[in-house]
């Protein structure tokens, strides 16, 4: 695939880099192995050139005070490498702002937070592209995309009320719905064995641990992962490594899957080219945005390994998953997690559209959509902007 345009738009110079942070408070936490959300927060990115904005979004779900970090570095540390620069070509600016920010990130050992920050303006370039071309972005992606819907899959599963969330996964059509577990073992089989019962064959059981067993504790739940007949096993160690999850899966034989939080593209290359992974997972909001996960579908649709895109943000990257989806018909299902998050509902409009149990796929410029302003402003917790006249 040519990564580089064919028919290049006239220059776009970055006038100013807007960084919004919302926040809704949760009437009920959500568990996870490692910790619980609290609120539901998303980092929305904005670049405006040439007159237009492009909009993108940074993940900064954990931790309470990540936001914080995210709008530091996008305002202290990307703005002077991106303001007052071309960015018609969204590969170029990614390969000027790595270069000028991983070595950063490695001495301060936060190369996650440096990627996080370069896929929120990624995202946005490539919105903004779309729209000065007047073309979807799975349209610069792909000549003819391949679909107008992707399938989805629905999280946000336990570890409490597992039956109510099963049956808004049932009610709303999905083909397959992921569990949370790493909860400790009789907890963990009480959550197989309901979502089990609830969902029945016809929907697929997918199970997420958030990195929360050793290799051993995984080995000891295999016989009732088996069972259930769960298709994916999502992080199960802690740490992540790919020689862990290597041994887990010669012990075990289980359809293993991870990549939200593998960065950049030699990692997750690394990971995908690994027969212990049958499924790879970046985030576009976390890995290195458009630029990045349309690298690694290219090479998992030649290496045979399924792709699907992770999304726990909002509706701007769950829109970026699925014009990738649009680009490589073999990417999908697209996560949508089951929970009320009005980031996901309320925050772009058109809405993004679930029927049967598939997303359809914008269609308009860019990313296909305009930001909410209402809702922006009713969420809006922190906001910051640089523009170039302030280099």
């Amino acid at each position: 695939m040519n990564w580089r345009r064919e028919q290049p738009v006239s220059s776009l110079t970055a006038e100013r880099l807007r960084v919004t942070v919302l926040s809704a408070a949760l009437d009920d936490e959500v568990r996870m192995s490692f910790s619980s959300l609290r609120s539901r927060r998303t980092c929305i990115v904005e670049v405006e050139a040439g007159g237009l904005v492009g909009v993108g979004e940074s993940w900064i779900n954990y931790p309470d005070w990540g936001y914080r970090e995210r709008v530091a570095t996008l305002c202290e540390g990307i703005a002077p490498h991106l303001l007052g620069t071309d960015v018609s070509d969204p590969v170029a600016v990614q390969e000027r702002l790595t270069a000028a920010t991983l070595s950063i990130g490695r001495q301060w050992g936060a190369l996650g937070p440096i990627w996080q920050a370069v896929s929120g303006v990624d995202l946005a370039l490539w919105d903004l592209r779309g729209k000065a071309e007047g073309k979807p972005v799975a349209a610069l992606l792909a000549p003819a995309p391949a679909r107008t819907s992707a399938p989805a899959y629905a999280s946000g599963i336990g570890p409490d009320r597992v039956d109510h969330w099963c049956k808004i996964a049932l009610a709303d059509g999905f083909a397959a719905a992921k569990v949370k577990l790493g909860f400790g073992a009789e907890r963990d089989r009480a959550t197989l064995r309901t979502a089990s019962a609830v969902l029945g064959a016809d929907v697929g059981l997918l199970a997420d641990v958030n990195q929360g067993w050793t290799v051993d504790e995984a080995c000891e739940m295999a016989p009732d992962l088996r069972a259930h007949q769960v298709r994916w096993l999502e992080e199960p160690i802690a740490g992540n490594r790919l020689e862990d999850l290597e041994e887990l899966a010669d012990r075990t034989g289980l359809p293993l899957a991870t990549g939200e939080n593998t960065y950049g593209l030699a990692q997750l290359l690394r990971y995908t080219a690994s027969p212990a992974v049958g499924t790879i997972q970046p985030d576009l909001a976390k890995c290195g945005g458009i630029t990045i996960a349309s690298r690694v579908a290219a090479r998992a649709a030649e290496t045979g390994t399924a792709l699907a895109p992770h999304c726990y943000g909002s509706a701007v990257g769950i829109a970026a998953s699925l014009h990738l989806a649009a680009a490589f018909p073999d990417v999908g299902p697209v996560e949508l997690d089951v929970r009320d998050n009005p980031f996901r509902t309320e925050l772009i409009s058109p809405a993004l559209r679930l029927d049967g149990g598939r997303l359809d796929i914008p269609t308009g410029p860019g990313l296909g959509f305009d930001l909410d302003r209402d809702t922006v402003t009713r969420y809006r917790i922190h906001q910051e902007e640089r523009t170039r006249h302030d280099l």
